[in-house]
């Protein structure tokens, strides 16, 4: 594995110490970091992502165990394995309070070298076997993306040739036939759609569930997602109420598909004569849609009901006549992307209950205060318009860039410069480091805040803000808004 990515933090307050440790430590595939004190070290951690820490114990200011609370409470170090040096005895006591603030392990000097390498070659394999785990992951998600994307265009061609035929052909028996090669096209063609969002959902952080916002209907989607599922349950009854006002902004595609699994899957669930209910009611600051059926969901499936491929898991798809188990997964992950999300109780006698709850995003005014200007710089067509889309929806007013030298024809002509510049790194014919580096040496535009997302923050350019991938939406948006922070003007 490459030095780059295979790092160790080695943390203690004296200089020979250090250099004992990076002499038994020292290999060619490991690159050694370290830290003289505690702050020392929490720097290194926000740049460089870690196999595995050694920490002395005894250090003035911040010792070792509270650099290690520090380290558990930090998503981006809580998993890095510690293992913790100390010149002092095998007090029990001070052994289990190292343990208690996360250590794997404890180490006391004199340090026996073949031990110490022993210990640190068992963790760095972990750390290999659990990178390859994820690079393989990741792999095969692509792989069904790209597999199901390409899919789309020969069973779209069978589709229209199946349904040009229907019409043609005299045998009622070849018409069964034609409409089940139909109705099995469209099956096929809602599988490859839940493949390509899951694959969305676990590569991009849920970018992509949110390509629009606007003025919705909450409750005129769910009447139209009602409609649309009579054709397949003509003899079941949905009664609607409508409490409030149920106006939101938001995805009106994304959430009608919301509607139409959570819909679905209380017609099919519930009992045959039972009918269902959908409750819709309308607060200051948000909108909750209660779907209730007298249907009763096993115990033990409800702690995965939102898993994907729950059904496969646990036999149910064959139960449900086939499917992959995604349709409560994708909603619960089009609900995160608004701000919402999606609960489940269900026990006799009162049956199952969804809630979806969705935070009411108010429409800005047109005498609103001038927003804060938001330059989203990446080459993913999806993922700037989900980024778009979803500062658009807080209130900033939102510009794109396909590369690099799009992006800094935007920086550099026209108009005032933006508050904040999200950059992806890996961009077409000028790349982000490009780009940075350009802003750096403009007196104006070096003083605009650069917020980049990458899995390998070491690689970000000095003086990025850096958010790790996988990139989460709401994270992004916490990071800018303390960086540009607005009142949003009420409407009206």
């Amino acid at each position: 594995m490459n030095s780059e990515n295979t790092k160790i933090l080695i943390v203690d307050d004296t200089p020979e110490n250090l250099v004992a440790l990076e002499a038994l430590l020292k290999r060619d595939d490991v690159c050694i970091l370290s830290a003289r004190s505690g702050p020392e070290a929490l720097e290194l951690m926000l740049a460089h992502e870690l196999a595995l820490a050694f920490l002395d114990v005894h250090m003035p200011g911040m010792d070792g165990f509270e650099l290690a609370e520090l380290m558990r409470g930090a998503e981006r170090t809580k998993h890095v394995p510690i293992i913790f040096v100390t010149a002092g005895s095998k007090d029990p006591q001070r052994v289990f309070k190292g343990y208690n603030t996360g250590a794997v392990d404890f180490l006391f000097k004199p340090i026996e070298p073949r031990v110490l390498q022993g210990k640190t070659d068992v963790f760095l394999e972990l750390y290999r076997q659990k990178r390859e785990l994820a690079n393989a992951l990741r792999l095969n998600e692509m792989f069904v993306g790209i597999l199901g994307h390409d899919l789309r265009s020969p069973l779209g061609a069978m589709l229209t040739g199946a349904q040009l035929l229907v019409p043609q052909l005299k045998d009622e028996a070849d018409v069964l036939i034609a409409r089940k090669v139909i109705n099995a096209g469209k099956r096929m063609t809602e599988m490859i759609d839940q493949m390509l969002d899951l694959t969305r959902a676990r590569l991009a952080g849920g970018l992509g569930f949110v390509r629009a916002r606007e003025t919705v209907d909450l409750g005129a989607l769910v009447k139209r997602s009602c409609e649309e599922l009579r054709i397949a349950f003509p003899e079941r009854q949905v009664a609607i109420e409508i409490h409030g006002d149920v106006n939101t902004s938001g995805d009106p595609h994304r959430l009608l598909q919301v509607f139409s699994n959570l819909l679905a899957n209380a017609l099919h669930h519930g009992a045959p004569e039972s009918k269902v209910e959908v409750a819709i009611e309308g607060t200051a600051l948000d909108i909750q849609i209660k779907v209730r059926n007298q249907g009763v969901i096993p115990p033990e499936l409800l702690p995965v009901i939102f898993d994907p491929f729950r059904s496969r898991s646990t036999g149910a798809a064959k139960a449900r006549g086939g499917g992959l188990g995604l349709g409560l997964f994708i909603a619960q992950q089009i609900a995160l992307a608004h701000g919402g999300n999606v609960t489940v109780e269900s026990a006799e006698p009162h049956g199952t209950c969804f809630t979806l709850r969705l935070p009411r995003v108010a429409v800005r005014s047109d005498n609103a205060a001038a927003p804060r200007h938001v330059l989203i710089v990446d080459d993913d067509t999806d993922t700037r318009d989900s980024l778009r889309a979803a500062f658009e929806a807080k209130g900033y007013r939102a510009s794109t860039a396909r590369d690099g030298a799009q992006a800094l024809k935007r920086l550099t002509q026209g108009g005032s410069p933006p508050d904040v510049v999200i950059l992806d790194l890996g961009l077409p014919v000028i790349d982000g480091g490009g780009v940075f580096r350009a802003m750096q040496a403009d007196p104006v535009l070096a003083k605009i805040p650069v917020v980049v997302s990458t899995g390998q923050p070491e690689l970000a350019p000095a003086g990025a803000i850096v958010v790790p991938k996988p990139l989460k939406l709401d994270r992004l948006l916490k990071k800018v808004a303390a960086l540009v922070p607005f009142e949003l003007p009420k409407p009206g």
